[in-house]
Order: structure tokens, then C-alpha cells, then sequence
């Protein structure tokens, strides 16, 4: 059984109507379960919840210190390339905008690396546009080869690869691998995605099973929040983030929720998601995954990402460049997106010693 069988479970499920029949009663009596079903995790998205954020704060944040403590792991992303062969309406990197298209060598990249080092950061998240010629898997192999030189944990957030390339990337030193479904609704997918091999629904949406299953021990999945009804797509990012963790009950699993930012290309998103929509879903789905992690980025502004702390975060990023090659040669072309913090690791390190918490460089040291 796949994700995609699960999901299919979830066919005719009328979430308005479900919403409607939520009362306080239930909202308090969920918030005092040990574990929660999926359907109770719904109940914490809905409208009716949302009057009863403090009372799900206090258990959110209870149960992220007894599972993570007061510590917050740091990493940055370094962009390898921005070509791409898709027409995604919301990304900068969509093949009809008119940017300038960079690729790294691994000379680029180990200078990149260099940079990145200085600020004492061990854990990295790799990226690429989805161009399988250009950056194709053992052009990946080869930087990661040179990226180990400097980090002892390397994630990737690359185009679907088979179980095979997977495998071979986790052989090569890979731990980790975010996949964005950006949007779970099928037919608001295939809308937003009308050109490029990223209009394949299911092979993007069982991309993190391949990649668990070729020995990934850490996945992160997510919707991108402003593409469709947030309600049911942070919904279904938990519904798969928990069947990740049933299946593979070895790997670390992880959820990232990202809002849409400003971009070349200017897609409006088709729904505004608020700072306490953001905050609820956060919230909600500490509860219903405790020892899952929560990755919130540079998307979010400085003050909203300290506010979000005590509340569920585990991993946050930081000395972020969205640019290919811009930390070592100064490259200032539109990146992927606009970020909201630009601090540094040392801001963010000061930031969250001030608060009480314990900025992570290194949890993870490959073999």
C-alpha cells in the first residue's frame, strides 16, 4: 500500500461539513489525548480550534521540550543550478521566466562549501532546479563528494528520483530529503502545473517512499501554504508525514510549511495564509506527530520565526542565499524566491541563546 492508496481514503471526505460539526468539548478533549488520530488532528485545523490556540500552545510547547528539549538545529540551503524544465505558474525558475541560468561547478560549489563553513554550520540542504541533463544524479554524487569535505549531514531538494538514484545518492553521503508536493488537491495540482515532467502527480507524490525506502533516513514533506485551502493541505502533509512514519519506522520524519513569497514571475497566491493560520497548523500538527520535527524558514520574517519557537520548531535556517554561487562570487540575479530573514548563523545563534534555546550545529555524523 501506497501513500497515494492512503489518500484515496480521504476521497468524498467533506471538510466543510466536518468543520461545522466541531465543537469546544471536542477541541478540549482532544488537546488532553496522549495520540491523536488523523481525524482529530483535522479537528485542530478548524476554524472552531482556532479560539483555542493559547490552550494548544501550552500542550504544543510541553511536548516539544520534553521531545527536543531547548535546542534548535541551524542549516542553510546552497543552490546548484537553477535550470528547469517546468512551467510551475508560482516559481521563479519556471523555464519562461528570463533569468540567468547557472550551474555550478564543483570547483563553484566547493568554494560555496568554503563560505558556508566559516559560519561553522555541519549541516547543508542542496537544491536544483528540475533539469534532469543538466544536473542529472552523478553531477549531485560529484558535489556531494566535495560538499562532505565541510558537512557531516547533506540534504537534498532535487527533482523525483528513482529508488536506484536515491540509493545512490545515499551512498554517496546523502541523509536527507525534503520533496514539496506543493499541493496535495489533484486537480488544483495539475492546474498550477500545466508544462514539464513536474505535471507527474504520483511520481512526485511517492518520491519520499522511494526515497526511504532506498535508505534516506530523514524526510521531510510539505504543501507550499497560499496554492490552494491551507486547511486541507497541512491536513494532508500530516496524513503523509504520519504514513511515512508507520511504513519506515526507522527514518526521521519532519514537515516544513512554507507560505508563497514574492518571486520573478509574480503568481498572486490564490489564498492568503495568516500568521495564525501558520501558527494553528504548526500547533495542530505538534500534537498529532510529537516527535516529528518542524522546519520553518527564511520565508518567515525574523519576529514571527522567534514568536514560533516555543511552539513546535525543531530546525530553522539561516546565512540564507537563494542565489546559484552567490555567497563566493557575489551573484545577485533573482534567487528562487525573496526570503523575509536575512540573518546570519551568528544573528541566529545570538537570537536563540537570548531566548533560552540551544542553537545545533552538528546532530548527525555520517560514517
Amino acid at each position: 500500500m501506497t501513500f497515494h492508496d492512503e489518500l484515496r481514503r480521504y476521497d468524498g471526505l467533506d471538510f466543510d461539513r466536518f468543520f461545522s460539526q466541531v465543537a469546544d468539548a471536542d477541541i478540549a478533549r482532544i488537546i488532553a489525548k496522549n495520540r491523536l488520530s488523523p481525524m482529530d488532528y483535522l479537528a485542530l485545523l478548524s476554524p472552531r480550534a482556532a479560539s483555542h490556540l493559547e490552550a494548544i500552545a501550552t500542550r504544543a510547547h510541553e511536548l516539544t521540550v520534553r521531545h527536543f528539549g531547548r535546542a534548535v538545529v541551524l542549516f542553510t540551503p546552497l543552490y546548484l543550478a537553477n535550470f528547469c524544465t517546468n512551467q510551475c505558474v508560482y516559481c521563479g525558475f519556471n523555464t519562461k521566466n528570463e533569468l540567468e541560468r547557472r550551474k555550478l561547478t564543483v570547483e563553484e560549489v566547493e568554494a560555496e562549501a568554503q563560505e558556508i563553513a566559516k559560519s561553522g554550520l555541519k549541516h547543508i540542504l542542496i537544491l536544483t532546479g528540475e533539469d534532469r541533463k543538466v544536473t542529472p544524479v552523478s553531477y549531485m554524487v560529484e558535489c556531494v563528494q566535495a560538499l562532505k569535505k565541510y558537512f557531516t549531514s547533506i540534504s537534498i531538494e532535487v527533482y523525483p528520483l528513482t529508488r536506484e538514484e536515491y540509493g545512490e545518492l545515499a551512498e554517496a553521503g546523502v541523509d536527507g530529503m525534503t520533496m514539496f508536493q506543493e499541493v496535495y488537491d489533484e486537480p488544483a495540482y495539475l492546474e498550477l502545473h500545466p508544462k514539464g515532467p513536474k505535471r507527474n502527480y504520483l511520481r512526485r507524490l511517492e518520491a519520499p517512499e522511494r526515497a526511504a525506502a532506498a535508505g534516506i533516513r530523514q524526510i521531510t514533506t510539505g504543501a507550499l501554504l497560499g496554492l490552494h485551502d491551507w486547511r486541507r493541505e497541512a491536513f494532508f502533509t500530516g496524513v503523509h508525514t504520519d504514513f511515512l512514519q508507520r511504513t519506515y519506522p526507522d527514518i526521521e520524519v519532519a514537515i516544513s510549511p512554507p507560505r508563497m513569497r514574492p518571486h520573478l514571475g509574480g503568481f498572486p497566491p490564490k489564498e492568503i495564509v495568516s500568521d495564525a493560520d501558520l501558527v494553528q497548523y504548526i500547533l495542530a500538527f505538534r500534537l498529532f506527530m510529537p516527535r516529528a520535527g518542524v522546519t520553518v524558514s527564511t520565508r518567515e520574517n525574523a519576529k514571527l520565526r522567534e514568536n514560533l519557537l516555543s511552539l513546535g520548531v525543531t530546525k530553522m535556517s539561516a546565512g540564507v542565499c537563494t542565489q546559484v554561487g552567490g555567497r563566493a562570487s557575489g551573484q545577485d540575479d533573482p534567487g528562487q524566491f525573496e526570503i523575509s530573514d536575512g540573518r546570519s548563523v551568528a544573528e541566529m545563534a545570538e537570537m536563540l541563546y537570548s531566548k533560552g534555546y540551544q542553537p545545533v550545529y552538528k546532530d548527525w555524523q555520517y560514517l
